[in-house]
């Protein structure tokens, strides 16, 4: 298993505890990323959104790319995650930024690549807002674009949405074949499209029983498609304390749902335009992307018992978000991953 977490540009994950004692700040960001690095922690993702759709639209959150920039300076082995959204980006552009930042980490950079579901801030930023699967359609030619201009020059393409004429990009990545592409998805699109032209699959927060079936399924269709297994990552929120007893006292107070918190109408908007194979609940609103489901809470050892049952359904990669970060990310390093013989630095 790699353990990976969520890099919190948007100041906690939380929607019902206002200050997580993690601010938005470069600083913060920038301490957590070298300290994880060290405790055992093989990767980060970092979201991007231009509005902080947890905290309120009015509260700070910082962007991804220069972040993430500034971030592959100052680590040495963290893999850096962007997410990034088609609709907000030329596909040349951005593969040339993403270049230039895997060149920086020396070959550290992959994608998560989302396909845009908030129309208000869409609208905000000015830019389009493309219904679900006209988003997927536009994804699958972006993803296009990228990849030839990562691999060769001199290339050209005319599609529906983009063109290019014989594009030069210099320098290439270092990561080759190309940077590693993540991407999510419950819909019928979605998944369609990460099994032709993506090379991981990360899936919201789910147990193992769940995620299983959503693993045979993907990799039916790369194989129907002749292609190689993906590699399989699932989100979750861990809380690890010494009792039972007191985990579950953390869940109470982290799920203390005010529904009139700045971020439920943003969680609102989310479920109007995605296309869920389940329900959402208030407490799945409590903790963002149905962290609890997992079920990553309680002693260490039932955490440990936890994520075996996660690698034994294809999982290879934890994204876990804790809070406050920087002191629980310790808290699991020191009872979770140092046990299970993960090498950790000093």
């Amino acid at each position: 298993m790699r353990y990976g977490y969520w890099m919190p540009v948007f100041g906690g994950w939380l929607r019902n505890v206002e200050d997580e004692q993690m601010a938005a700040t470069w600083d913060y960001v920038s301490r957590l990323a070298r300290r994880s690095e060290k405790i055992g922690f093989d990767l980060s993702l970092i979201a991007e959104l231009n509005l902080n759709d947890i905290k309120g639209v009015d509260a700070p959150s910082l962007d991804a790319w220069s972040t993430s920039a500034a971030l592959a300076a100052v680590t040495e082995r963290l893999e850096l995650m962007i997410a990034v959204r088609p609709t907000f980006h030329l596909p040349a552009l951005l593969a040339k930024q993403a270049a230039n930042i895997d060149n920086i980490s020396g070959g550290r950079v992959s994608l998560n690549v989302v396909s845009s579901w908030w129309a208000e801030e869409a609208k905000k930023y000015g830019v389009q807002f493309d219904q679900h699967d006209d988003r997927y359609a536009r994804t699958s030619e972006w993803l296009d674009v990228v990849d030839q201009a990562w691999k060769q020059d001199h290339f050209s393409y005319t599609g529906k949405y983009y063109s290019v004429t014989d594009l030069v990009l210099q320098p290439k990545p270092v990561a080759k074949p190309r940077p590693v592409i993540y991407a999510g998805g419950e819909s019928e699109a979605a998944k369609e499209l990460i099994a032709t032209k993506c090379d991981a699959y990360v899936m919201h927060g789910d147990p193992p029983e769940r995620i299983a079936p959503k693993i045979r399924d993907m990799a039916e269709r790369r194989e129907r498609k002749g292609l190689p297994p993906v590699k399989y990552g699932v989100a979750g929120y861990a809380v690890v304390r010494e009792t039972e007893a007191a985990a579950k006292k953390e869940v109470e107070r982290i799920t203390d749902v005010k529904q009139n918190a700045a971020g439920y109408k943003n969680y609102e908007q989310w479920l109007a335009n995605t296309q869920l194979e389940q329900r959402v609940s208030l407490e799945d609103y409590s903790v963002s992307n149905r962290g609890l489901r997992p079920g990553l809470v309680g002693t260490p050892q039932q955490l440990a018992d936890r994520i075996g049952e996660f690698e034994r359904a294809g999982v290879d990669l934890l994204l876990l978000q804790f809070s406050p970060q920087l002191e629980e990310m310790e808290r699991f390093a020191d009872s979770v991953i140092k046990p299970s013989g993960v090498a950790v630095r000093a």
